[in-house]
């Protein structure tokens, strides 16, 4: 919902050497329709179920950095796969910082509303303690430049790694 994972998750997968999934691109290349178009025939709830199916599917893979749809959190079958299958990385926004980023994309459904602010605060009410439940790592991603997270975020890998070694 515009914290930045596609973005982040790009440069820390080229950093490690590592291979790059977006949950999203990944759907919508599999249905060959938007994910607006999604929500539009299938509901959230379809686009949830191809969401948690991928997920599955990508829960198994090693190699791989992978970004989700920020929603994931929301059905707790994802939730136990997400603590299961590596580190967990929450990428933190404010929801100011988030309706910068997001008030200019028609692509996203759940901000198709009068009021997409208030959405945003209902949205990060229902997900932010569960993206703190599940999540290994949490960075602030209104906290400097794409460049400067991916390098804290790489050391903090690093380091963890590191020590379960």
């Amino acid at each position: 919902m515009g914290a930045g994972k596609t973005t982040l998750g790009r440069q820390i997968a080229r950093r490690l050497g590592l291979r790059f999934i977006d949950c999203d691109h990944e759907i919508v290349a599999r249905t060959g329709v938007s994910i607006p178009m999604i929500f539009e025939i299938e509901g959230e709830a379809g686009f949830r179920q191809r969401e948690a199916n991928l997920l599955r599917e990508l829960a198994g893979l090693s190699g791989v950095v992978v970004s989700t749809g920020g929603g994931i959190v929301i059905d707790p079958d994802n939730r136990a796969l997400l603590r299961q299958s590596g580190l967990t990385v929450y990428l933190r926004a404010t929801p100011e910082l988030l309706y910068a980023r997001t008030r200019h994309d028609a692509s996203r459904p759940l901000l198709r509303v009068s009021d997409p602010r208030a959405r945003i605060r209902e949205l990060l009410a229902l997900r932010e303690p569960l993206y703190n439940d599940v999540a290994d790592i949490t960075i602030d991603s209104g906290q400097g430049t794409v460049s400067l997270l991916a390098r804290q975020l790489e050391q903090e890998i690093r380091t963890r790694c590191a020590a379960s070694t």
